[in-house]
This record gives structure tokens, sequence and C-alpha cells, in this order.
């Protein structure tokens, strides 16, 4: 199903890009664009370039390796070779004004290396015009993420209950199910805007192994590989009979994601704490999954479910003692983790087709971490789940 995207979607794209910017600062001169995912947005080819737009002029292009496969992939019609940024400086224009880059992304060195090139009068943030940029989906991204969120929950409630085996580690699993994932599309990554932030696939664990701690900016936990990596899953913890088995994965189709996460019990029932928990959670999802209409801003939405909750409740709930976080849903596109979040702080008004992944989970001590997490697009009459929506524990 691999589709270029066309001239007037990258045409768009772009005008609503200039619009944003307006908005955002009328006197922008320039924007570098050096992420390859962002890079992929406006041109729809992902290579080691560097991404010129400039107000009162045209957007180029300028790509090192591989010019002729940016060529052949993109409808982007200002293509450049260049072995330096001292070509893509004589192209187009070295005096670059009040400029705007990805200041998540360039480094202080690649700064410098910039800096030796272009003159640049201020260097202001560009990152977050960018995620407000794709935070409203297009019908083209929408049909990719509504394609994902349907092979995302058929893998979860038909295909993993045949993988799990007593016996085999989280590791085993993590690649049997990876391997099924991939033949029914999955792209192969998960990719994450948060910096440093590597995932495969997304967060495995049996048992207590989905409240251990980790570095993710997640509720679940996960052992992880080893030290050096603490991801896919442990080769030591073993899948035994009355273990909770939790999967919080990403699928990705044509570079657009969903997310979502499914709780299984595996060789028993699962007991009334982790029954009443979790559906608990399925309650908090409907309820803030109904909030989700153009116009509403993130922060009440956030506040209005959280004060709500019983004390009780709040315990270990959207983490695992101290490493609760502080949002209950975030967007979801080229990244998994996009604008806007459900969250304080977070106070730009919803629009319609905006996509956000709500996951409200709760750990409970010895067990694991149960919960819910599923796919939704802002509409007017709240969220429409095209992952399924939160399902009881699955007995296998």
């Amino acid at each position: 199903m691999y589709k270029n995207l066309t001239k007037q979607e990258l045409d768009d794209r772009l005008a609503r890009f200039r619009a944003v910017m307006e908005n955002t600062d009328p006197d922008w001169d320039t924007a570098i664009i050096i992420g390859k995912v962002n890079q992929y947005y406006f041109t729809g080819t992902m290579q080691d370039g560097i991404m010129i737009i400039k107000k009162n002029g045209k957007a180029s292009y300028y790509v090192r390796r591989s010019f002729e496969r940016a060529k052949n992939e993109s409808a982007f019609a200002d293509i450049y070779f260049m072995e330096s940024y001292r070509e893509a400086a004589a192209s187009a224009g070295t005096d670059c004004g009040n400029t705007y880059l990805e200041t998540d992304i360039v480094s202080i060195s690649l700064l410098e290396r910039l800096k030796k090139y272009f003159n640049m009068r201020k260097i202001n943030a560009l990152d977050k015009v960018l995620f407000s940029v794709r935070a409203i989906k297009t019908p083209y991204e929408l049909n990719w993420i509504e394609y994902s969120g349907k092979q995302h929950q058929d893998i979860l409630q038909n295909t993993v209950p045949a993988l799990l085996k007593e016996g085999m580690s989280e590791a085993d699993f993590g690649a049997e199910l990876f391997e099924k994932m991939v033949k029914q599309g999955y792209q192969g990554i998960s990719r994450f805007a948060m910096f440093q932030t590597e995932i495969v696939i997304g967060q495995i664990g049996f048992g207590e192994s989905s409240i251990y701690p980790t570095s993710f900016d997640g509720p679940g936990g996960a052992y992880g590989m080893c030290p050096a990596v603490p991801l896919v899953g442990s080769r030591e913890r073993k899948l035994k009979r009355g273990d909770l088995v939790f999967v919080d994965i990403g699928f990705g189709t044509n570079g657009y994601h969903s997310d979502k996460t499914q709780v299984y019990f595996f060789g028993g029932k699962p007991s009334d704490e982790m029954i009443k928990a979790h559906r608990a959670c399925i309650e908090v999802q409907k309820h803030a999954a109904e909030l989700l209409r153009p116009g509403a801003i993130p922060a009440e939405i956030y506040n209005s479910i959280i004060n709500g909750l019983s004390g009780d409740f709040k315990q270990n709930f959207m983490g695992f003692g101290n490493r609760q976080v502080k949002f209950l849903g975030h967007g979801v596109g080229l990244h998994i983790d996009e604008l806007p979040v459900i969250a304080n702080g977070f106070y730009e008004p919803l629009a319609e087709n905006m996509v956000i992944a709500l996951e409200p989970k709760k750990g409970i001590t010895n067990i694991g971490m149960v919960g819910v997490e599923d796919t939704y697009i802002v509409a007017p009459d709240g969220g429409r789940c095209i992952t399924g929506g939160g399902s009881d524990i699955m007995v296998v």
C-alpha cells in the first residue's frame, strides 16, 4: 500500500506552515529544517539534507544523500544536490535574518556549522510551530492512521493471545510479536520525538516487569534486555501461569502511527482487584474521550478527570510509586508523542482531526500494570476511536 505524497498535499502543508509562522511571528525571515521527520512532512522523502523556507521567497530542499532517491520519491519541486551547506547557502542566500531552527534537534556543533555559511541575526525555536502545524491531520494522514489503527486492533485482539506460551521469555514474545506485526504491515519502527528515546515496538512486561522503573516517560515499565538496552523484553523473565501480561505498543504504516495497550491474564482468572482497577481505567478513558471536541482545552480536560478521581485510585495511577506521569493522553502522527498533550500547561484549544491517544493506567503492587490505551480522532461529538476502544483484561 505504499503511496507517495502528492504535490497538492505538500503545497497545502507548506501553506499552512507559512500561515502559522505569520501568526507566531510576522517578522520571521527564514526557517531551516534539519529533522528528517519534518523534512518528510514537507517533501515526502527522508534524506540527509536541509530544508530552507523563506518568508519572502521559495522553499528549497538541499540533499547530500540520496539526491537520486529524493527526486524519485518526492513531488516537491525544488530539490537540489549539495555536497555541503556551502552550496545550500549559495543557492538560498546567506542572509537568513530572523531565523527559526529546531532547537530540540540542532546541537551546538551543528549550529556552528550552520553559522559558518548562514548569517542568522536572531535564532528562535521552531519546534512548537512544526508540532502545531502537524497536529491537525489531513485526509491523507487520517487515512494511514486509521489503517494503522485497524491493524493494531487486530494484532492485539486476535494475534497476541495465540503467541503467549508458558515458559517463553519476554524477549521471545517480543520477537514473535514483531514478526507478526511486520507481516501485517507494520513499518518496523515506532518513532518518538522525545530526546534520545529509542523503541522498537513498545513496552512489553510479564507481571511485575510492567511496573519496573524506566527512563521512558510513560505509565508502564519494563525490565528490557539489559541496562544498555532497556527495551524489547527480558531474556530471563519467563511467562508463568497467573501472570498479568502488559502490551503497550505502537503500530505504524507509511510513517503514521496509532497507539494502543491491551492487558492479558495468562493461565487463570484475574483477581477482583485487577478487574476493578482495570475497569475503572476504562471508565476514565470513556469520560476523557467524550471531551475530545473542537474548542476543548487540554488542561481543563486533564484537571476535570484528575479532580474527579478518589484519593485511593490516584495512588499508582498513571505510573507506579513516585513514577507517576503528569498527562492522560498525547498526540499521535509521524511521531507517537506529538501535540496536543492532555495535561496541565496545554491551553491551545483542540481542533477537529487532531489525533490523540488516551492511556489511563494503574499499577498494582507485585502484580503489574492494568489499564487501557486507544487512539482517537477529535470530532464534534467527541473522540472517535480508531483502535477498537478499551476492553476488559483478556484471559488466555
